[in-house]
């Protein structure tokens, strides 16, 4: 037998061998896994949009100088000097510096200064607009949920008769409905043609004059101007949630504690809410986790047909304006929102299922 099978190992190796086992394990961790996965995501995401931006034609720089030129009669060289001095960013400089800057400001929680807006920072603007589009989708996202689990419970105790058949149409033709065009079409049939509801008084997010606080007032007045777009964000995401809940209940019904539950002479309405009810939506609730994560993204046409101001209409006027810094800021919140979301409902599957986290 060799001396080298019988030498005992240098303490360097056996640390260096603990470390690395060390490191297996906590990258087999599967929280460990998903919170790395969602951050790589995160960084690529950021990377396209930072170079995708940058291919779209025109730049705010040059829009301003041509501005300059037509509306004070300046020449190019002094105009450009007046950008220059005003921008606080350099489109001169080579992309893969600008890129490099742009991913130390991100470290640093720096998201930028608006191009088009000198001296406001891309936070503040996000912090100022995305609470009223949370307001509203959000608000639309948790009625048309609700909405949709009475509705598809009903639909699935009550199939194959009338309600359940009118209900399902309703839910099929509400679903394949664009939400641009359903705003499209309430501005059109509510303001224009029945003069029901007074558009133009709706626009924005509060009326001149009024403050936000917790009072009856403001949140009227909050409701009277979000009103078309929750409309709208409910109408054409609840036959989603209908047709869901309705195919859960179906499956759940056939389940074997459900008839335990009426062999043991439960009543109905506690056999529906506190089995089939509840062991039906819990799937939905892993979807409704993940379109929590649309709120931010889905309100962008919503936003500018009915010109309420949150943060998808201000997405809307940074691209007209090629406001680079903003585009960047408020695609890295609709990129996070969405990512984290889905970490959230994987979380919510593994604590739900621990083969998950096994697998």
């Amino acid at each position: 037998m060799s001396t080298s099978t019988l030498a005992p190992q240098s303490p360097g190796g056996v640390r260096t061998g603990a470390s690395a086992a060390r490191v297996r394990r906590i990258f087999d961790n599967f929280y460990v896994r998903r919170v790395a996965k969602a951050l790589f995501t995160v960084w690529v995401v950021s990377t396209i949009i930072f170079f995708l931006i940058r291919l779209l034609p025109g730049n705010p720089i040059e829009q301003y100088i041509a501005r300059l030129i037509e509306t004070q009669g300046m020449d190019y060289e002094n105009a450009r000097m007046q950008a220059a001095a005003l921008f606080a960013i350099d489109l001169d400089a080579p992309l893969w510096k600008q890129y490099l800057d742009y991913l130390l400001n991100l470290l640093r929680g720096n998201l930028g200064v608006s191009i088009t807006s000198p001296g406001t920072t891309v936070t503040s603007i996000i912090a100022r607009f995305l609470p009223w589009t949370i307001f509203s989708v959000g608000i639309g996202l948790i009625l048309s949920f609700t909405i949709g689990i009475l509705l598809g419970l009903m639909m699935a105790y009550r199939r194959d008769g009338l309600l359940d058949h009118a209900l399902t149409v309703f839910a099929s033709v509400v679903s394949s409905v664009p939400n641009y065009l359903l705003g499209i079409l309430l501005v059109v049939w509510l303001g224009v043609q029945w003069k029901v509801l007074p558009i133009a008084q709706m626009r924005g997010t509060l009326s001149p004059g009024v403050t936000p606080s917790f009072t009856f007032a403001f949140l009227y007045d909050a409701l009277f101007h979000a009103f078309l777009p929750i409309v709208t964000y409910v109408l054409t995401t609840v036959g989603n949630w209908m047709l869901s809940m309705k195919g859960s209940t179906i499956g759940t019904l056939g389940e074997d504690f459900v008839t335990v539950a009426r062999a043991r002479g439960l009543k109905d309405w506690r056999i529906t809410t506190a089995y089939v009810g509840r062991n039906a939506a819990l799937p939905l609730f892993t979807q409704l986790t993940i379109a929590i994560g649309f709120v931010v993204g889905g309100s962008f046409l919503i936003e500018t047909i009915f010109q309420y101001q949150g943060i998808g209409f201000v997405l809307s006027g940074a691209i007209a304006a090629r406001d680079y810094p903003v585009m960047q800021g408020v695609f890295l919140i609709i990129t996070m929102s969405v990512i984290f979301a889905n970490l959230l409902a994987d979380f919510l599957y593994g604590w739900l299922d621990p083969r998950i986290k096994i697998g």
